[in-house]
């Protein structure tokens, strides 16, 4: 990721939570740079997480739920790999399996 990216993410990052702001929204890639800077009082919600076993689709910026826990997200989004699922529960549960796996 460019510098410039990584700086935007901080200034507005630091902007959200000098507002008062309870937390972002942020790629899997930026999560820990927000932890290194700003630390655990800013939640950290990541959408773009694909279990290893789903397909990135249009996302390109995309992270493994234990990657992204191990980073320091507070919050998953993980969306189409479980609706998308022949059986959404099963997907569900899978990646559970996968978090306690790792």
């Amino acid at each position: 990721m460019p510098a410039d990216t990584f700086t935007q993410v901080l200034r507005l990052a630091k902007l959200a939570r000098e507002a008062g702001v309870d937390g972002v929204v942020c790629s899997p890639q930026e999560i820990e740079i927000i932890r290194k800077e700003i630390g655990k009082d800013l939640l950290v919600v990541v959408p773009g997480i694909r279990p290893s076993w789903a397909v990135a689709h249009d996302q390109k910026r995309i992270m493994t739920p234990s990657l992204a826990i191990q980073k320091g997200a507070d919050y998953l989004v993980i969306g189409r790999p479980i609706i998308a699922a022949p059986s959404p529960q099963e997907a569900f549960l899978k990646i559970l399996n996968e978090l306690s796996d790792s």
